[in-house]
């Protein structure tokens, strides 16, 4: 691997791959140094000036993923090095950077893990054939044909892949449909979350590195969106640099690949891979060097705009109102052609996925909220509040509960306005309406929890129901104030995205040439900061803004995309809310005391070492005592987790009673035994039969616990007569108690004495019981003529006085067929004496079986059949 690598990349193409990055680098930091003074201008102009944007109903949480992690689970890896799948611990972290480690053990260890991977600008797929259609295009001239293989071999029929254009691709595979859809759900989640690796917090840099990105593609020819604008800056510089330098190194490289067309393909991904690392390397050097030397020269700058702030704000205005004289008349000729009769289904293609996206997440944080109230009401103290609040707290960053959420907007579609108005790929808008999503479900969940505790403090616990009702309602009531004005804000930034590169596209070689002599009208001292392709940039902006807000309003009409009209400003609605916003988030573990030190689930440790113990949003747990193939993406809830699906959830036991609310995993089978045990293969043999038959009324004074054997011959169908065993087995009828519960034998016998009054409406139905019974013992002599059944019956003198009840005293056979008078043993028909008159039962097992196994006895009423 290492030699296909050296030998297509000397250190002559190295060094062409390094001045390449660096005259695009160089370039770069040109436009970064001047459009970095334009956006602290803008952000100090902000500060003085401030906004005129609506103020947020709900609350916002600063940090909400501190102090916790989001998944971890075992899963196979395909490992390029020796070509062979291996079992590999996952761990994601609150960066969402996914973490492999060797095993638990060594990630627990805090030892260093395999591989680390950033998924920013990755694809998850969960198919080869979608794969391998991607990596068909990698190679010019190199396509695979349709039936044949790929060259990584999955070894399940559920893979999950990570694909990208420059690095290198990770191969991995599950057992399990169901643990396909939660991996992919937190691959994707973990792409979406790097993705997005450029923080709004940042007025200054963020803005400037935006600027600049787009105006360098510009001026290479390219606008409209870009899909490779994902991840740090770093990572999307490099992205920048290998949207040119990829292409030539294919061309260059390519048909020098030698061996069959999968080894061809994989040579080349190695190549690929190298590259990006080599640029990756470089751009995050050189980056962090221009980030420095800016940020050291914020302070004279800053202080120079808070000075001449007005000037510069008139100089600006002067400017513009002559650009605007000039590009305005074309500027909305071409609006009015070209861009006016597309708005309408542009917005209407956004509208419909992303109202149903938020209206689902309003879904789903209701039915959480209906779910906490009903557990409730079905007996949960607050113990359980605090577990349910402590698993909803951290509901926006679970994955497979927001899925359903994040699957609505995945099915936006530009169809037939991509090739006009350029736009590479409608994710670009998919991934920032999910963003939102999440905030906006993050936000009610965090005002919610504020509300609730608020209440809690000062009403108590009483009336608990109507208290979550009460704050349920306030925060829905904002959620849907806070998610229409969110909605309204992304569809004018979509279309802004869409509309303005197609119109600066048709305007810019007409008055690029003409923009430099208005630079002239700025002043010296001003000109850092005010710069004519801005300018111009906003008075194009400037002329379809209008357009853009009339086609939103007219849509806020509508109902079916549950809009807020524009007119509806909820401002200071309730001034108190805002206060809780200081507070920090609620440990509803510590304040309930449901996260118990020791519980293996609660607050588990997932970061390794010493301290706090990470909780994580979604368990993937290892079972014990499962093999290596059921090991991948187990899931246990525990405390602080939240349940995946309702229906999934199973109660995991600790020292208590383990068939209590017991549930089975259906989709994990039970691990198969060996088919040499010897429980096995005595179950085979000797087939046990335990059935209930009442004991007789005249004998009922003198049943004891214990067992008697006997000896005597049983009929078989055919006539044939065989010598059998005759064991009985009686026991009292105290339901529900062990021995060690009982008070003495003579309270046992009184209550044995006292179940004599039956009702006679009662013994036609005793007797049905006992010809059931019969008729099973009949049943198990049929299976097999060749078995021997021993079956046990004594009989102990009826006008005795009961005897203290021991383990070895003498019991009386509750049917008395198959023994003479004399106690010495009769053959046993089939059937019962109609003269039989039974009253007054007991619970009896008679456990039938071949062999000389010894008799189990059991307190509860049943029937077992063993085959």
């Amino acid at each position: 691997m290492g030699d296909v690598v050296s030998s297509h990349l000397d250190e002559s193409k190295r060094d062409m791959i390094a001045a390449r990055t660096r005259d695009v680098m160089k370039e770069f930091d040109d436009l970064y140094e001047q459009q970095y003074a334009v956006a602290l201008f803008n952000s100090v102009r902000y500060e003085i000036e401030g906004g005129g944007a609506p103020q947020s109903q709900l609350l916002h949480r600063k940090d909400p993923l501190a102090g916790r992690s989001i998944f971890s689970g075992s899963l196979f890896q395909y490992l390029e090095e020796n070509r062979k799948w291996r079992n590999r611990f996952v761990f994601v972290a609150h960066t969402y950077t996914i973490s492999l480690y060797e095993s638990k053990t060594a990630h627990e260890r805090g030892l260093h893990p395999k591989a680390t991977i950033n998924c920013a600008g990755y694809k998850a797929l969960t198919s080869m054939e979608e794969y391998m259609e991607l990596v068909n295009n990698s190679l010019p001239g190199i396509k695979a044909k349709v039936s044949s293989s790929p060259f990584v071999k999955c070894a399940t029929q559920f893979p999950l892949i990570l694909w990208h254009p420059y690095a290198r691709h990770h191969y991995f595979c599950v057992m399990t449909e169901k643990e396909q859809k939660k991996w992919h759900a937190v691959l994707q989640d973990c792409v979406r979350h790097t993705n997005n690796g450029l923080s709004e917090d940042c007025r200054v840099q963020t803005p400037a590195f935006t600027d600049t990105l787009r105006l360098y593609r510009q001026a290479q020819g390219r606008y409209g969106t870009w899909d490779m604008m994902c991840g740090s800056p770093p990572q999307i510089l490099s992205n920048l640099v290998m949207e040119t330098l990829h292409p030539e190194l294919r061309n260059l490289i390519g048909p020098r690949l030698k061996g069959k067309m999968q080894q061809r393909q994989r040579n080349w991904m190695l190549i690929s891979d190298a590259v990006y690392k080599q640029v990756l390397s470089q751009t995050s050097g050189q980056y962090g060097a221009l980030v420095e030397a800016c940020v050291a020269q914020t302070p004279p700058l800053d202080a120079a705009l808070r000075t001449d702030m007005d000037q510069i704000i008139t100089s600006k205005e002067h400017v513009s109102g002559k650009i605007r004289s000039l590009v305005l008349p074309k500027a909305e000729q071409l609006l009015r052609g070209s861009v006016q009769p597309y708005v309408s289904s542009i917005l209407e293609a956004l509208m419909e996925p992303t109202s149903r996206g938020f209206s689902e997440v309003r879904d789903v944080f209701f039915r959480e909220l209906v779910e906490i109230s009903k557990n409730f009401l079905n007996g949960g103290g607050k113990d359980k509040l605090g577990e349910h609040m402590d698993r909803m707290s951290m509901l926006a960053f679970h994955p497979v509960k927001m899925q359903s959420c994040y699957e609505k907007v995945e099915q936006l579609n530009l169809e037939g306005l991509q090739q006009r108005f350029d736009v590479s790929n409608p994710s670009v808008f998919v991934q920032r309406a999910q963003i939102l999503m999440r905030e906006q479900m993050d936000n009610a969940v965090y005002t919610f929890e504020q509300l609730l505790h608020q209440s809690l403090e000062n009403q108590g616990e009483e009336n608990l129901c109507k208290t979550i009702q009460r704050c349920q309602d306030r925060v829905l009531k904002k959620y849907d104030y806070d998610s229409s004005t969110v909605r309204k804000k992304f569809f004018r930034e979509a279309l802004l995205q869409i509309i303005i590169p197609y119109m600066l596209k048709q305007l810019s070689p007409t008055y690029s040439s003409e923009l430099p002599r208005f630079q002239e009208l700025i002043f010296e001292d001003f000109s850092r900061f005010l710069l004519v392709e801005n300018i111009f940039e906003e008075v194009v902006l400037q002329s379809v803004t209008k357009d853009i807000m009339m086609a939103v309003k007219e849509a806020a009409v509508q109902r079916r995309h549950n809009l807020y009209r524009d007119s509806i400003v909820l401002t200071n609605s309730d001034p108190n809310l805002h206060l809780l916003g200081e507070n920090p988030s609620v440990d509803w573990a510590t304040k309930f005391g449901v996260d118990e030190p020791g519980n293996p689930l609660g607050g588990g440790v997932e970061g390794g070492g010493s301290g706090r113990r990470r909780r994580q949003v979604v368990s993937m747990i290892q079972l014990d005592g499962l093999p290596l193939p059921y090991e991948s993406c187990i899931e246990v809830p525990g405390v602080e987790l939240i349940p995946e699906e309702e229906g999934e959830v199973s109660e995991v036991k600790g020292d208590g009673d383990p068939g209590e609310n017991e549930e089975e995993e259906p989709d994990i089978p039970e691990c198969p035994e060996s088919p040499d045990s010897v429980h096995e293969i005595r179950d085979l043999i000797n087939p046990v039969v335990e059935v209930e038959v009442p004991a007789l009324e005249e004998n009922q004074t003198s049943l004891t616990n214990g067992t008697e054997a006997g000896s005597g011959t049983i009929t078989m169908e055919d006539g044939v007569q065989e010598e059998v065993t005759l064991i009985t087995t009686v026991l009292d009828s105290v339901p529900g108690k062990s021995v060690r519960d009982k008070n003495s034998p003579e309270e046992m016998v009184q209550q044995l004495v006292g179940n004599r009054k039956w009702e006679a409406d009662k013994e036609q139905q005793e007797e049905a019981d006992i010809g059931i019974a019969i008729q099973e013992i009949e049943k198990a002599v049929q299976e097999d003529h060749s078995e021997r059944i021993e079956v046990c019956a004594t009989e102990s003198d009826a006008d005795s006085a009961p005897a203290p009840l021991t383990k070895d005293s003498s019991v009386q056979s509750p049917t008395n067929e198959g023994l003479g008078d004399g106690g010495e043993s009769q053959p046993v028909t089939n059937g019962l004496k109609e003269e039989d008159n039974v009253v007054d039962p007991v619970e009896v097992d008679v456990v039938v079986e071949q062999g000389d196994d010894t008799l189990h006895s059991d307190s509860e009423t049943r029937e077992i059949f063993a085959e």
